[in-house]
C-alpha cells in the first residue's frame, strides 16, 4: 500500500518536473525566436544602441534611440528615406555596399572624417532571416555618461525647430555638397526647384540632384560665380551661386539672376548702339568723370584734335588734356600760360554748370565750335565741332549782303523794301535823305503802314495814299503802279510801287530829270557804245 502511494506520489512529481521543463523550453523557444527576428536587448554596459529593422526598405522594428533619430532627420517618403539621407552623407558607398548585403551576409562601415584623430561612428549590417539589422555605433557616446536636465533639451530642440522652419521658408536656395560634389543637404526652396519632392509633398527622392555645375571651390576663400540651372527647358534660368568652403565639403547659396542678366544684356545693347552713334559722329566727344578724368570719346575727336589713340586710352585729365591741345595749337593761341589756365579753369566751371558754347579761331585758320555740358554725378561732356565752312559761308553771304547794300546806296533813286510780312527789309541812303530818316533806325522798326504815314505827313494830299494803304491791307496781291506826288518842301518826286517775285514790295521815290540832261547821258551812253 506504501508503496504504491510512493509511486504516485512520484509520478506525480515527474509529471510536474516535465510541465515545468516543458513550460521553460517553450518560453525558451520563444526567446530565442524573438532574438532572431526583433532585436537585442541594451547590452550589459547600460549604453542604448541605435538599431534599425527593414524589411526591404520598410521599417519592422527599431529602438527608442532609433526611432529619435528617425524623428529628428528631415522629411523622407518613408523610414528608409530618412535613414538615407542621415547615413548616406557620412559613409561612403552607402547605397551600394547595402545592396549587397543579401549576398555577403554582413556589411561593416566606418564614417568618413576630415578630422584627423576624431572618433568616427561607425555601421554594421547584418541580413538576419531576410531582414536587414542595420546598427550605429557612436564611441564617442560611450563612457560619458552625459545628462541634460529637460529644459536644456528643450531650449535645444525648440532652437533646431526655429532654425529648420527659418531654412525652409528661405527664398533662397540653400544646399551642402561633399568633396565630390554630392548634395547631402538642401532646404525646401532647393527641393521644390529640384522637384524632388513626391505628389503629396510628405517626401522626397535620396539622392537629391544636383541643379548647378559650380567649379571646384578651394580650401580657403569663398568663391562666386553666375552659372544657369542644368535644365533642358526654353528660358535659361540664371542664379548667382555664392559658396563658402567648410571642412569636408561646402555650403552653397543661389540667388535668381534672370533679371540682372536681361538687365546686362539690354545695357550691353544700348552701349552699342551709342557706341555706333558716337563713331558716325562727325562732332568730337569728350566726357569727363566727376574726378575730370576721361572716361569715353569717339573717334571723330582723334581726327578734329589730331590726338593719338594712345594718349586718349589713357584716360588723361582735363587740363592734361587741354595742355595737350595747347601744345598741338589746337586751340586759340594763349597770351601766357596764366592767363591760359585762368580761362580754362573759367572754361570748366562754366560748363560744369551749365550750357556753355564758345567759338576758338585756329593758328591753321580752322574754326571750332566748343560746347560744354554737365552730366549726372558731377561728370562734364565737351562737344568739338568744326564749323570752318559754316563761318566761311557766312562771311561770304555778309560780304555779298554788304556789296549789295553799296550798290543799294549808290542809286541816285530813294528804295525802300518790305518783307511779304509788311515790315521794312531795307533801304538806301537817298531815302534816309529824302524823308529825312536815320538808316539805322528804319530796318525792322516800322511797316509799310507806318511809312505811308510817314510819307503822308511830308507830303501834298493825294489819292495815291488811300492806294497805298489798300495794298498795305491786302499785302501779297501783284500791284504796279506809278504817280507824282508833291512834298511839303516844293520838292515833286515820283512814287513807284512793285511787286517783287519774293512777295515784297519795293517802292522807289525818284526826281525828273530835266530833258537836256536826260539827252546828255543818252549820247554819252551812244559814245560809250561805239567805243
Amino acid at each position: 500500500m506504501m508503496n504504491s502511494a510512493w509511486f504516485e506520489a512520484a509520478l506525480i512529481a515527474l509529471t510536474s518536473v516535465g510541465a515545468t521543463v516543458i513550460a521553460l523550453l517553450i518560453v525558451w523557444l520563444m526567446i530565442g525566436r524573438k532574438r532572431a527576428q526583433g532585436l537585442e536587448p541594451a547590452s550589459s554596459d547600460g549604453l542604448e544602441e541605435t538599431v534599425f529593422l527593414f524589411d526591404n526598405e520598410e521599417l519592422v522594428d527599431a529602438t527608442p534611440s532609433a526611432r529619435r533619430l528617425l524623428e529628428a532627420t528631415p522629411i523622407g517618403i518613408s523610414d528608409w528615406a530618412r535613414l538615407s539621407a542621415f547615413i548616406a552623407p557620412r559613409f561612403s558607398d552607402f547605397h551600394t555596399r547595402i545592396a549587397g548585403l543579401a549576398e555577403h551576409g554582413q556589411v561593416e562601415m566606418t564614417e568618413r572624417s576630415e578630422t584627423p584623430g576624431s572618433e568616427r561612428m561607425r555601421l554594421i549590417a547584418e541580413d538576419v532571416g531576410g531582414l536587414a539589422r542595420i546598427t550605429l555605433i557612436d564611441p564617442g557616446a560611450e563612457g560619458r555618461g552625459i545628462r541634460v536636465d529637460s529644459l536644456s533639451q528643450r531650449a535645444l530642440e525648440d532652437e533646431l525647430e526655429m532654425m529648420r522652419s527659418t531654412l525652409d521658408r528661405s527664398p533662397v536656395m540653400i544646399w551642402r555638397s561633399d568633396a565630390t560634389g554630392a548634395v547631402t543637404w538642401a532646404n525646401r526652396a532647393y527641393l521644390l526647384r529640384a522637384d524632388a519632392f513626391e505628389e503629396d509633398g510628405e517626401g522626397f527622392t535620396w539622392p537629391l540632384p544636383v541643379l548647378f555645375d559650380l567649379p571646384a571651390q578651394g580650401h580657403e576663400e569663398a568663391g562666386h560665380v553666375r552659372v544657369k540651372l542644368m535644365e533642358k527647358e526654353e528660358g535659361t534660368r540664371w542664379y548667382d551661386c555664392q559658396s563658402f568652403t567648410l571642412t569636408g565639403g561646402a555650403i552653397h547659396f543661389a540667388l535668381p539672376a534672370d533679371a540682372t542678366v536681361r538687365a546686362e544684356a539690354q545695357l550691353r545693347e544700348f552701349v552699342q548702339t551709342l557706341t555706333k552713334i558716337f563713331a558716325d559722329l562727325t562732332t568730337g566727344l569728350a566726357i569727363f568723370d566727376r574726378n575730370r578724368q576721361l572716361q569715353l570719346f569717339n573717334p571723330a575727336l582723334i581726327d578734329l584734335l589730331q590726338l593719338g589713340p594712345d594718349f586718349l586710352t589713357g584716360r588723361p585729365t582735363l587740363y592734361a588734356f587741354l595742355d595737350r591741345l595747347r601744345e598741338t595749337r589746337m586751340m586759340p593761341e594763349p597770351k601766357d600760360y596764366r592767363s591760359w589756365r585762368i580761362q580754362m579753369t573759367e572754361l570748366e566751371q562754366a560748363a560744369a554748370s551749365g550750357f556753355h558754347s564758345e567759338t576758338w579761331n585756329l593758328p591753321n585758320g580752322q574754326t571750332y565750335r566748343v560746347t560744354g555740358r554737365p552730366h549726372a554725378d558731377g561728370a562734364v561732356a565737351f562737344l568739338f565741332e568744326d564749323i570752318s565752312a559754316e563761318v566761311s559761308l557766312t562771311r561770304r553771304f555778309r560780304g555779298e549782303i554788304e556789296m549789295g547794300q553799296d550798290v543799294l546806296d549808290a542809286l541816285p533813286d530813294a528804295v525802300v523794301v518790305f518783307h511779304p510780312s509788311g515790315e521794312l527789309a531795307l533801304s538806301n541812303t537817298a531815302y534816309a535823305h529824302l524823308w529825312g530818316l536815320e538808316p539805322e533806325t528804319t530796318l525792322g522798326r516800322i511797316t509799310l503802314s507806318d511809312a505811308i504815314a510817314q510819307w503822308e505827313a511830308l507830303a501834298e494830299p493825294t489819292a495815291l495814299w488811300s492806294r497805298l494803304r489798300a495794298v498795305a491791307r491786302e499785302f501779297g496781291r501783284p500791284e504796279a503802279f506809278s504817280e507824282m506826288i508833291a512834298l511839303t518842301n516844293g520838292l515833286r518826286v515820283s512814287c513807284a510801287l512793285q511787286s517783287l517775285p519774293s512777295g515784297a514790295v519795293m517802292v522807289r521815290f525818284s526826281e525828273p530829270v530835266p530833258r537836256e540832261t536826260a539827252m546828255a547821258e543818252h549820247k554819252a551812253m551812244a559814245v560809250l557804245g561805239q567805243g
